[in-house]
């Protein structure tokens, strides 16, 4: 697989990593043989990028992340994590130092590693931004050596570019996909003049631009998809990344219609994000080995050629921007 430099970690990954929220939850019911399964098949075809969080099921993700490592010592893994989101209430005086150590501790016994690769404020209040004291914080944890690195998952533009003004930022984590299409406008020539890497997270809008969807189709109680489309559960834009599901269905089956017949309507969509100047890593999510395949499987394509980006570009002016472009 093609690999890219990860911002300012100085680290090699993979083009396309693992999101491993599936395996934790929200998405409904993954049993542990399945996400251990699904892990190895990303690993055996080329991953070695896995971003987690500690709530990805109450720690879940993350234990079975960590299964991972033990198992497969040899593989040349680079893992995140992501903490912020345990505080209750969640505002920005959550956000202290001995807070980041007690949630850094939780992680680091999940994962069963002393030093975590990177550590993301998991899209933190916006007021974090401005407070020197969460960054003196986490350069002091560098410096301990319980992260090597720390970055930021953000939910807006305006949010990536106040973290990329912290010098000591290494990774800017955003929603990028065909329906999201914002963060190419300032976002990433920003990071990249800036050495800071992105890594792409939603990249197939929660399941819509694979194509496998229409205006019948149903989720279980349990998966965000079905709780989270008013965003009364946490953002509403990590939840088809903001587009009513019925919109999302009409504008997937157009980019359906672009895809060439070696390939599917997801790897397309990946492909489209790994086109996209700036972008060190995409994440999607799986539930079985055989989506995991088949999503490294976009890195194999040819990089899409102008008419079908211009296509792509068009169903999002036509049909999404009004919608998301503003918002996020």
């Amino acid at each position: 697989m093609e690999t890219r430099t990860l911002g300012r970690t100085g680290r090699r990954v993979g083009v396309v990593g693992f999101g491993a929220w599936q395996i934790g939850g929200s998405w409904g019911d993954v049993d542990e043989d399945t996400a251990m399964a699904t892990l190895g098949a990303a690993v055996d075809a080329g991953v070695t990028f896995i971003d987690t969080a500690d709530v990805y099921g109450d720690g879940r993700s993350e234990r079975l992340v960590g299964r991972l490592l033990r198992e497969r010592p040899g593989a040349g893994l680079t893992v995140a994590t992501k903490m912020g989101r345990r505080a209750d209430p969640h505002t920005a005086d959550a956000y202290t130092a001995d807070a980041f150590r007690a949630w850094n501790d939780r992680s680091r016994e999940n994962l069963g590693v002393d030093t975590v690769d990177l550590v993301q404020l998991h899209c933190p209040p916006p007021e974090v931004y401005d407070r020197e004291a969460v960054f003196d914080a986490l350069d002091a944890m560098v410096d301990e050596g319980r992260l090597a690195a720390y970055g930021v998952s953000v939910e807006t533009c305006d949010e990536a570019l106040a973290a990329l003004r912290r010098p000591g930022v290494a990774t800017i984590q955003i929603i990028l996909n065909c329906f999201r299409q914002k963060p190419l406008d300032a976002v990433l020539p920003a990071a990249a003049a800036a050495g800071v890497g992105i890594i792409v997270r939603v990249p197939l809008a929660s399941g819509l631009l694979s194509g496998k969807y229409d205006e019948s189709t149903s989720f279980a109680v349990d998966d965000h998809r079905t709780f989270n489309r008013d965003g009364s559960a946490f953002d509403v834009g990590e939840t088809f990344a903001g587009v009513p599901f019925q919109v999302g269905v009409a504008a997937a089956r157009e980019v359906a219609a672009l895809t060439p017949g070696h390939a599917s309507t997801a790897q397309l969509a990946l492909r489209w994000i790994l086109d996209q100047a700036g972008v060190s890593v995409v994440i999607p999510g799986a539930r079985s080995p055989e989506q995991a395949r088949g999503n490294v499987a976009a890195a194999e394509l040819s990089p899409l050629d102008d008419a079908t980006s211009t296509s792509i570009r068009e169903v999002y002016d036509e049909r999404i921007r009004p919608l998301v472009h503003a918002r996020w």
